[in-house]
């Protein structure tokens, strides 16, 4: 929790300066422990894993409900389609840094999916269900994190080559 650098204007449009949560990847990129394409990696891992909604079980909003209409469009299994191809991606994404019984794979899925804190994770969860150290922690997320970066740069655009060589055939 930390309070904002200027006052914001609260809900009757004066002058406050409420808390507010930290993001952990905001916190990290703060730091320097990542850098902002790992961190954009990041958000769009728990963006996917938010419309796949593998999220623990919680109540249903009753407000999203739809009872036996259908679409404007006319596409009954619209939303459907949508979080089976978001629950894809973060598979695939899972798969990419290692699989689910991985650090990585496990602290990604509870740190990011969850949104457990790091700390929360290293106690609880850790690898395999053997608790790691808070440090150990932040550096398999910092990988995972690396990994995932890797992985959505690779699916989403041609890899260019790590060196060049010029006309003579030297770099």
């Amino acid at each position: 929790m930390e309070r904002p650098e200027r006052p914001i204007a609260d809900a009757a449009g004066r002058a406050a300066r409420p808390y507010r949560a930290v993001d952990t990847l905001a916190i990290m990129q703060r730091r320097g422990s990542i850098t902002a394409p790992m961190r954009q990696a990041g958000e769009d891992f728990r963006a996917r894993f938010a419309v796949a909604q593998l999220d623990p079980l919680r109540a249903v909003d009753l407000s999203h409900l739809r009872l036996g209409e259908r679409a404007p469009n006319g596409d009954r299994d619209g939303p459907g389609l949508r979080i089976e191809a978001a629950r894809t991606a973060v598979w695939r994404a899972i798969q990419a840094v290692g699989g689910l019984g991985s650090p990585a794979g496990s602290c990604l899925w509870h740190v990011l999916g969850w949104e457990q804190s790091v700390k929360e994770w290293a106690l609880e969860q850790g690898w395999s269900g053997r608790r790691v150290s808070q440090e150990a922690a932040a550096g398999i997320l910092i990988a995972a994190l690396g990994a995932l970066e890797s992985h959505y740069v690779a699916k989403d655009s041609v890899r260019k080559p790590h060196f060049t060589l010029d006309k003579s055939g030297l770099m």
